[in-house]
């Protein structure tokens, strides 16, 4: 059978824990999630749930971060996270929510979406390497140059350049996970 995707719904809130704990072996994700769905950045029609037989087994978020040129501030969307119940993947569900979602941020005329992740699996799915396109992230030590990320979209503006700022729901989960150490310039 095929999984559905759809919108997250009220409902889905434990289901989609369950999903990004499980995927990432860690609870700073899900918190991410929760932090991110409570604050302004949110945007609830870029939370998207796969559905398999009823049960929720993906989710992919699209939020709202900054962007900083100079004195100049964007605010652009960020594909974080996406997470697939381990039994389930490579199957295609993850894949299929970042097209999916991609495309609602098309839909709505977003220039762009960005992401921290695996070049080699982002890089099917349309994304490329950021840097080179004026769009910057603080990565991790462990993280390669090619792991900052954009699927430039209809109206993508070259003009639209800078350094990707984290909103506090984000700040809040690295700053948690003993993983990530990374430190990031006072906004």
């Amino acid at each position: 059978m095929g999984s559905v995707i759809r919108v997250e719904q009220a409902a889905d809130v434990d289901a989609i824990a369950a999903v990004v704990d499980a995927a990432f072996g860690s609870p700073y994700e899900s918190q991410m999630v929760a932090d991110i769905r409570a604050s302004s950045d949110f945007v609830p029609e870029l939370s998207l749930v796969a559905e398999l037989d009823g049960v929720v087994v993906g989710h992919v978020m699209v939020s709202y971060v900054g962007l900083r040129d100079g004195e100049r501030r964007h605010r652009i969307a960020c594909l974080s996270p996406l997470a697939v119940e381990p039994a389930h993947q490579r199957r295609g569900i993850g894949s299929a929510l970042v097209r999916d979602v991609v495309a609602r941020c098309d839909a709505r005329g977003e220039p762009f979406v960005v992401l921290e992740g695996s070049p080699a699996y982002y890089g099917r799915l349309g994304f490329e390497p950021s840097v080179p396109l004026g769009i910057r992230f603080t990565l991790p030590d462990w993280a390669p140059p090619e792991a900052a990320q954009i699927s430039r979209l209809r109206n993508y503006d070259p003009e639209i350049r800078g350094l990707v700022v984290y909103p506090k729901a984000v700040l809040d989960a690295i700053a948690a996970d003993p993983d990530d150490q990374r430190t990031f310039a006072a906004e």
